[in-house]
């Protein structure tokens, strides 16, 4: 059987990709993908990574998207304070025993965006 290492990248559609990936990078330093062989690309640090198909009728997050990005961060005080600043708006967070913090954002498309800070272990 074939053995995944991790998630290589995630693509999918923009109305504007370079507009999008500019914001990924300002709010959430996420670097584009290179396109040469100077450019760095985004580096993860290693942790836990959810793969979970939702039936189709969830409520998570809105029918008319096929999916949502849920990126873990180190301090979500911290990341909530300094979206904010920038005009991001944040859900309240929400409190998990035992998992973590999370909160919703959404990029300037509409794709919902979970935050997670994960418990202590």
């Amino acid at each position: 059987m074939v053995k995944v290492l991790g998630i290589g990248g995630l693509f999918f559609r923009a109305k504007d990709p370079a507009a999008l990936a500019e914001w990924y990078q300002k709010h959430l330093g996420i670097d584009p993908a290179p396109t040469d062989a100077t450019m760095a690309p985004w580096t993860t640090e290693t942790g836990t990574t959810v793969f979970s198909p939702f039936d189709e009728e969830t409520d998570y997050f809105a029918k008319d998207k096929a999916f949502m990005l849920n990126f873990r961060i180190e301090n979500l005080d911290a990341a909530l304070e300094e979206l904010s600043a920038a005009g991001v708006e944040c859900g309240d967070p929400l409190d998990m025993d035992g998992v973590g913090r999370f909160t919703r954002i959404h990029d300037p498309e509409g794709n919902p965006i979970e935050l997670w800070e994960p418990a202590s272990t």
